[in-house]
């Protein structure tokens, strides 16, 4: 790696290197003070030979958002089919809430998957639908169900049918490789969609999922491209010397803010994607960096160390008025908004290491959601009930996710190498 290249990197992480201590402000949550609500998936009748066990997949995006608890097949008395066989009192002896049952059946390369959803306590059916699909969209289909099921419970659309970009990196040295994935929101079937034998860094979903935005230093510098994933076309948006960092697009998908330091110290600036002009919207002689939109398109977060450590402030983009928002502890950052714009999720530093917060804007209340330290890059999903990040483990960089309150967290699996960098998908349709 040459020294140009060293000299940005090391500008990158600046900002994740302070040994400052978080205040007794901070709250640690291990598990949320509800129980998530009990659910049985019944293993579905005649899916045996099937390549993909559809309930077990319902069953683990359910209990990864943290929403639901389901229970055990061992403990369960019957295995229904349909509504018509559910004896609701054995299920409310199981203290279960909810219940999923289904039958495959088959037409030639076609599966039809039938399912229905059943309120245990009301004592009757909530949801039922045939999905067909072939054998290999069974995954597709497995996620879609848990999608509908999450929804009919919570008035929550479900964002088990999106994706996640992430990178990895592999070997030692000067022969170290990289490379850009895409997979389902579970982890699971991992595509790479770009390789390198230079970084790889910040991919960004466009707002209708069909683009990536990254930086790479295959130019032996620095430069933001915007990749189309179903074709791998792409095309390299900015290259100006010095630093060109984290791209985030606007929500109408019109523009890319990002880092620059082309005119000095890291700023950030707001190109229009049509037009490649370049705005630049903060002016402070400091780090300015790691931007992200409101879900309006009105104002923009992004971390800064001109009180003297990372915090996390807010630029109105119509007035140009910035707004600290982040106050207890000396190190916070990476910052991104809940889809409602009233909460937002950080890196945090506290007592055990750097790990995953959310604050509420209106009371500037910090949490601790993530019981393990060297939390990085968290990235929110669409619904805003989970947030991914990278993590260690064991030495290597892993996916690591909690729900948005706390309650549950959970591995994803990923690629072979070193996991950094996830970014979750917007829904995709």
């Amino acid at each position: 790696m040459n020294v140009l290249k060293t000299t940005w990197l090391a500008a990158l992480l600046m900002l994740f290197t302070s040994l400052a201590q978080a205040a007794d402000l901070t709250i640690e949550i291990t598990r949320g003070n509800d129980r998530a609500t009990p659910i049985a998936v019944v293993p579905f009748a005649d899916g045996d030979d099937l390549p993909q066990d559809i309930a077990q997949i319902v069953s683990d995006d359910l209990q990864r958002s943290g929403y639901f608890e389901p229970l055990e097949r061992g403990a369960m008395f019957a295995r229904p089919a349909s509504s018509e066989k559910v004896r609701y009192g054995d299920w409310r002896a199981l203290d279960v809430r909810y219940l999923v049952a289904g039958r495959i059946s088959r037409e030639g390369e076609e599966i039809s998957i039938r399912y229905e959803l059943m309120d245990v306590t009301g004592e009757h059916r909530l949801l039922g639908e045939t999905v067909t699909a072939s054998r290999q969209e069974l995954r597709d289909a497995a996620h879609y169900l848990s999608d509908q099921i999450f929804e009919e419970i919570t008035d929550i659309r479900g964002a088990f049918s999106t994706r996640i970009a992430y990178v990895t990196s592999s070997g030692i040295g000067d022969d170290t490789h990289y490379a850009l994935h895409v997979a389902d929101a579970d982890g699971r079937n991992s595509q790479q969609i770009l390789a390198s034998d230079e970084p790889i860094m910040s991919p960004a979903w466009s707002p209708d999922g069909g683009k990536l935005a990254y930086v790479s230093f295959e130019t032996e510098r620095p430069a933001i491209y915007i990749q189309e994933v179903a074709s791998g076309r792409r095309v390299r948006a900015t290259a100006f010397e010095g630093l060109n960092s984290a791209p985030a697009w606007s929500p109408d998908g019109r523009r890319l803010a990002m880092a620059l330091s082309k005119d000095g110290q890291p700023e950030i600036y707001v190109m229009d994607i049509a037009s490649r002009d370049i705005q630049r919207v903060t002016r402070n002689p400091s780090i300015d960096t790691e931007p992200a939109w409101s879900p309006d398109g009105r104002s923009l977060l992004f971390t800064s160390d001109r009180s003297g450590g990372p915090q996390i402030y807010r630029l109105d983009l119509a007035s140009g008025e910035e707004q600290r928002l982040t106050f207890t502890g000396n190190y916070n950052a990476r910052a991104r908004f809940a889809p409602d714009g009233e909460t937002i999720f950080l890196i945090h530093r506290g007592n055990g290491g750097f790990q995953l917060a959310r604050q509420d804007l209106e009371s500037g209340r910090l949490v601790v959601l993530s019981d393990m330290g060297q939390v990085e890059s968290p990235s929110v999903a669409p619904n805003g009930t989970m947030v991914i990040f990278a993590t260690q483990q064991g030495g290597n960089g892993v996916l690591g996710g909690v729900s948005a309150d706390g309650r549950a967290s959970f591995r994803l699996p990923a690629a072979q190498g070193d996991v950094r960098e996830p970014a979750w998908s917007p829904f995709l349709n």
